[in-house]
């Protein structure tokens, strides 16, 4: 089995279209068919369903992907490995991050890594903690910073904790709990109208797991995929909204209550690795950047958007 039929095996895949592929390929399509054509015969089965619009995996091919993928990150950190141990920090730098990530500024952080290390390429790519505990374990992305998942460390994933903070309530500073102005539990909550991010998101996760923990049910009336939205969705009293404290500063003209008898579930960043022996060089030197206090996060009052 060739390197070069794992390649454009996860390029048709991604793609799920020959023609597409091959141009991002530079090869021409007769030779990307030939190289899909010799794989499946060396693996005795079709890997893709071809149609006149597009292709897709065949069960065989999805069983293929996730280990193709895993080794040809593999391939890419060996190279860079070699490279590092030449001095030379080379190579690509693929990071994933949920939004407005406490415990670590990624624009500066990332600024960081490139004034050190120049001839590194830097790809970013924004999701929620789920899908990117997925691609990390994967081989996609090199590292990423989210929200601690169900997902224990795995052969495939490890956790490093970076911080954690307690959840509140956001809301208009007309809304009846404005004018309580005091803790809130989530029985207090049951009734209301909640603006929310994406059940894959983070603060999602981690509300959902504090009424779940409290037994109060709760409907998501505004779900929206960024954290802009949400806010400007409160400041209208469209509703309420439950994240993480460090939002708080965000919106200066909405009120922020505590939220009391939510039980263990707070919200916790993590950064996701691959195994120890499997981590990318340049995943280490941003690591060992954060770990060292080469860029601290923003004070409390003055995070970034």
């Amino acid at each position: 089995m060739e390197l070069r039929h794992l390649q454009h095996f996860v390029a048709v895949a991604e793609d799920q279209h020959f023609t597409r592929a091959a141009e991002r390929l530079l090869v021409s399509q007769s030779g990307l068919s030939a190289s899909i054509r010799a794989l499946e015969r060396e693996l005795q089965t079709p890997l893709f369903v071809r149609t006149t619009r597009r292709v897709t995996l065949t069960p065989a091919g999805r069983a293929l992907l996730g280990e193709a993928e895993r080794i040809l990150a593999q391939v890419r950190s060996a190279h860079e490995a070699v490279a590092a141990v030449q001095g030379v920090l080379r190579g690509m730098l693929a990071l994933g991050s949920e939004q407005c990530i406490a415990g670590v500024h990624v624009a500066g952080l990332l600024a960081a890594f490139r004034r050190s290390h120049p001839d590194v390429e830097i790809c970013l790519r924004q999701a929620g903690s789920g899908a990117l505990a997925e691609e990390v374990a994967a081989g996609r992305l090199d590292l990423a910073f989210a929200v601690r998942t169900d997902r224990e460390d795995t052969d495939q994933l490890r956790t490093v904790p970076l911080t954690s903070e307690p959840m509140m309530v956001l809301c208009h500073p007309s809304h009846r709990l404005a004018a309580a102005g005091v803790a809130v539990t989530p029985e207090d909550l049951g009734g209301e109208v909640f603006v929310d991010f994406h059940p894959d998101w983070g603060p999602r996760r981690t509300t959902d797991a504090a009424f779940a923990a409290a037994g109060v049910r709760r409907s998501v009336a505004l779900e929206v995929n960024d954290v802009h939205s949400l806010l400007d969705l409160v400041d209208e009293d469209l509703g309420i909204a439950v994240v993480p404290r460090h939002f708080r500063h965000k919106r200066a003209s909405l009120t922020a209550l505590p939220v009391k008898g939510a039980g263990d579930a707070v919200y916790e960043t993590v950064a996701l690795l691959p195994p120890e022996q499997a981590t990318s060089p340049a995943a280490r030197a941003l690591m060992a950047l954060l770990e060292t206090g080469g860029v601290a996060p923003p004070q409390e009052g003055v995070h970034p958007s």
